[in-house]
């Protein structure tokens, strides 16, 4: 009975629990380093951020106007006046590309960190398990969670359209269940509200208001009644179980989920883990700093846990595809979008850095592809997989940095190509994950984690 029962519990059969031996017994690292991957859902505009031609013809270069930064010669958009004075802090990588225009196919290369699809994927059938491992599932295979967090989480919410499809690429997929990223569902309902909320929007412009007091949801993360007495009882029922547990011959199946046991218990009791999820009460100048919103409060809960000890932190920056502009790019942009990412991501370069953390946390900030160089009839711009700038900062990266070009009209790019393979290998190397490393997938197969090298010039 404890058997069937453990096991319906956990949702898991004998195939899940044999993943986790396998986890187990896999040669693991325990990173140095930590990253937090900004993952911008629909594809910034780069050529109205962070690769103006402002030389271009009219109906490429668009409304925006390049600005000055502290770096003498790298200009970005007039928009991102606080990144601008932070030049000196990140670099940006100006020829990447997804070989793909498709959202679906683009955010599966983009987040696996592989051009290649599997078997039997289908994009309309997301998430499956016939997707590659989210990079998020391959850091949680190859490294360890430090203080009792998991390695990897993904947060607030995961990336869908406005039809609620979930785009591929975001979950263990052929690696198992064993293996998936801890995803947060935080955010408050918002129905078709797209950008950084309460700061609501809709495309077209008619009007929407956030749906909800608050930006993410009543606190997720609360011990039951009684408080940490009868948390402690709890466990103390469960360690007598365990004993009976242990009798039985399939211990060795389970002794691995004590480790996600521990993980959480440690989000319950830890005072300091759960305050990094309380970030809506965080003091005045922390929120002014990130910007009491969807967007800022999801950077500022990104860097209180790495402080806390997570490997990779994914935050997803828009609901709805947030940042797909076929229509009123320049409104959007200008009103809806811009302000809040230049202020939440300055903010926590800041905070990084006056906490050290910024030495030993890489950030990226990425969307899966770029625009379409012309500007079309709803004053917008298309999907565009050839080209896209990618912002890298921390851990070692050298800032005021530009790497790669793009011709004059910033369609395709004219140095240092680099795709979402040579990225998933920066990330890597960042955690100290060997080139050398595999996984396995369900069947026993393995798989490399790199693809790729890593960027060349970031150090």
């Amino acid at each position: 009975m404890l058997q069937a029962g453990s096991i319906g519990i956990l949702g898991l059969g004998m195939a899940e629990l044999s993943m986790l031996r396998a986890m187990a017994a896999a040669e693991t690292v325990v990173p140095q380093k930590s990253v937090i991957f900004i993952f911008m859902t629909g594809g910034l505009s780069h050529q109205d951020s962070f690769d103006l031609k402002p030389e271009a013809p009219d109906t490429i270069r668009g409304e925006f106007q390049p600005i000055a930064t502290r770096t003498p010669g790298v200009q970005i958009c007039e928009h991102l006046p606080l990144l601008a004075e932070r030049s000196e802090r990140f670099a940006l990588v100006r020829s990447v590309g997804t070989q793909s225009s498709g959202h679906e196919e683009a955010c599966h290369m983009l987040l696996t960190g592989r051009l290649d699809f599997p078997t039997g994927f289908n994009v309309n059938n997301a998430p499956s398990p016939n997707e590659w491992p989210t990079m998020a599932a391959q850091v949680t295979y190859a490294t360890r969670g430090r203080n009792n967090l998991p390695p990897a989480i993904v947060l607030p919410q995961a990336s869908i359209n406005e039809t609620g499809r979930v785009r591929p690429g975001q979950f263990a997929g052929r690696m198992g269940k064993a293996h998936e990223p801890w995803h947060l569902d935080l955010a408050a309902p918002c129905a078709l509200g797209n950008g950084a909320c309460p700061h609501c929007f809709r495309f077209e412009g008619t009007p929407f208001e956030h749906g909800s007091p608050t930006i993410f949801q009543a606190p997720m993360l609360s011990l039951p009644e009684g408080g940490k007495l009868r948390l402690a009882g709890r466990l103390g029922l469960l360690k007598h179980i365990e004993e009976r547990q242990r009798e039985l011959e399939w211990a060795a199946e389970t002794a691995e989920l004590d480790r996600h046991r521990q993980l959480a218990v440690s989000v319950l009791a830890d005072a300091k883990i759960r305050e990094a999820f309380d970030v809506e009460n965080a003091d005045p100048k922390t929120l002014e700093r990130y910007g009491k919103n969807k967007f800022g409060l999801s950077l500022l809960m990104a860097s209180r846990l790495v402080a806390a000890g997570t490997n990779l932190v994914q935050v997803n920056l828009g609901k709805n595809s947030s940042w797909d502009t076929h229509r009123r790019n320049f409104v959007n942009l200008k009103d809806n979008l811009l302000p809040y990412l230049d202020r939440a991501v300055s903010g926590l370069l800041d905070d990084l850095a006056e906490s050290g953390l910024l030495e030993t946390t890489l950030v990226v900030l990425t969307g899966e592809f770029g625009r379409t160089p012309k500007i079309n009839k709803d004053a917008g711009r298309d999907h565009w997989g050839p080209a896209m700038t990618v912002l890298l900062a921390g851990a070692g990266v050298r800032g005021g940095n530009v790497i790669g070009a793009t011709d004059k009209i910033a369609a395709y790019p004219t140095s240092d190509p680099q795709t979402p393979e040579n990225l998933a290998a920066t990330i890597y190397g960042t955690l100290g994950i060997p080139p050398a490393a595999t996984w396995k997938d369900v069947d026993g197969r393995p798989h490399e984690l790199y693809r790729g090298d890593g960027i060349r010039g970031l150090a």
